[in-house]
């Protein structure tokens, strides 16, 4: 764990807790990413470690973040700034993803193939982790020859490795000990 990450998780629970209450999550998560962008613009980044006041770079951000942030995104900016952690954006937008997608349960899943997944085998693996993980699927299918044929699915901390490439392996393992 990265320590802007340590030092974004209670900015972006306490944004994700206002949003919860204020019913408007997907608009906070919009505000974080927009914010987050502007964060990572070289420009910017060379502003925020520079010797500029921190009152005046929130104003600065605020300008170029434009109605693309509320009074609260702004306020948050304010504080960020104040604190010296505006470079933390993009971990505190990432972080409120993650605690958004936990509050939806959902979760996204990374699926590799040997070869092109159908329409079909998508929706059965989905089903399959649905009901196994207890929350809604996003599949991201991807395609890898080397697993020779099967799927490795990888959802969270979770690895189910079911290729031939993996099963190979093992019996290799297993026979060389």
């Amino acid at each position: 764990m990265s320590e802007l990450t340590t030092i974004a998780r209670p900015y972006a629970k306490a944004a994700f807790d206002y949003a919860v209450e204020q019913k408007i999550i997907a608009g906070w998560q919009e505000m974080l990413v927009f914010a987050a962008q502007v964060a990572q613009n070289p420009d910017i980044k060379n502003l925020m470690s520079g010797a500029v006041a921190p009152e005046s770079l929130a104003e600065i951000f605020n300008k170029i973040c434009g109605e693309q942030l509320d009074q609260h995104g702004q306020n948050l900016v304010k504080v960020l700034a104040e604190n010296k952690r505006l470079q933390a954006l993009p971990d505190i937008a990432e972080l409120f993803s993650e605690f958004k997608a936990e509050f939806d349960k959902e979760i996204e899943v990374d699926v590799t193939s040997a070869t092109e997944l159908n329409a079909k085998q998508q929706a059965d693996i989905s089903a399959a982790l649905e009901k196994r993980l207890a929350r809604k699927v996003k599949l991201n299918c991807s395609v890898d020859p080397t697993l020779i044929a099967g799927v490795k699915i990888k959802a969270g901390d979770t690895v189910i490795d079911g290729s031939v490439k993996s099963k190979l392996n093992r019996l290799t393992d297993a026979l060389q000990a």
